[in-house]
């Protein structure tokens, strides 16, 4: 039931969210950061409420303890409504009649308990999660490739307001608690090869030299290009300084020809110039599609 679920719920960030009395590892290293939305968030304590079966959630049992290989959006929408944490349609925990808090106390979850290997585990965890909120690329590797190095990767790149994110944001596309940032990170150290790199580094004992290379190509961006503009986000930041890290370019004259390029009504991709200005090729016209491609037929 909900009320041994919630029981001695705590949530320390960075240390663990347990609950069940604390034998329950809500999440494991290998679990995404909490992504519902708060329309999703509601729906779960509305379905409980209103006494409708939730999905079955799936825990791993490990000896008298116990972590949460599926359903962990749902478990914590619940220890955080039933301690206060939020509320819905402005009706918290606290302001709810004492009967109504009973129903959902004494509301019964399906729960399914896995055993096996460490392995096997992870099998469970790729095959339970094909359905519901779709794991991304570098969530499922990150199921994988767990270990030292990874914890400490994950607190630079992969929490709310990390400190990749607030040097990047305007330069990267994408979230970092859907690991976005860490593997926009990873692909451009590793030259696309992330599995190798994250096999590799798997147990070292943190992740300095990923932080110290995405800190080098933010800097390099800035110092080349020191106007900002919006079309400088999403480009391909980390191929362009392993390509170009080592040449030497005039800021000032760089920043004149972009001005120049940028009001020619010609130019009809405006982040085409950054590749284009980097690579010194024409060439780099196609790849970039950055004049107007003249009509060769049509209306």
């Amino acid at each position: 039931m909900i009320k041994d679920l919630v029981d001695g719920y705590i949530d320390n960030q960075e240390e663990g969210v347990y609950g069940y009395g604390g034998k329950l590892n809500i999440r494991p290293k290998y679990q995404r950061e909490f992504v519902y939305k708060d329309k999703q968030r509601d729906a779960v304590i509305d379905t409980v409420r209103k006494n409708f079966p939730l999905n079955v959630m799936y825990w791993v049992k490990n000896g008298d303890n116990y972590e949460v290989l599926d359903g962990q959006q749902r478990t914590i929408s619940i220890c955080q409504y039933v301690n206060d944490g939020y509320s819905i349609n402005n009706i918290y925990w606290h302001t709810l009649t004492c009967d109504q808090q009973e129903q959902i106390l004494n509301y019964k979850l399906m729960i399914y308990f896995c055993e096996g290997t460490d392995s096997e585990k992870l099998d469970w965890f790729r095959i339970v999660n094909i359905a519901g909120e779709k794991l991304y690329e570098q969530e499922l590797r990150n199921a994988v490739y767990t270990g030292t190095w990874l914890t400490d990767a994950k607190k630079t790149f992969s929490k709310t307001g990390c400190a990749a994110y607030r040097i990047g944001k305007d330069y990267i596309n994408g979230s970092a608690i859907r690991q976005d940032f860490l593997e926009t990170a990873l692909d451009c150290i590793s030259g696309g090869k992330i599995e190798d790199y994250m096999s590799k580094n798997q147990h070292e004992p943190n992740a300095n030299e990923l932080w110290l290379y995405f800190q080098n190509v933010i800097n390099w961006i800035k110092v080349i290009f020191p106007e900002y503009r919006k079309e400088m986000k999403g480009l391909a930041w980390g191929e362009f300084y392993n390509s170009f890290g080592k040449e030497k370019f005039d800021s000032a004259e760089m920043e004149t020809r972009i001005k120049t390029l940028i009001m020619n009504d010609d130019v009809t991709k405006k982040s085409g110039i950054y590749p284009y200005l980097l690579t010194k090729d024409e060439k780099v016209f196609k790849y970039t599609n950055l004049y107007r491609q003249p009509k060769t037929g049509g209306l």
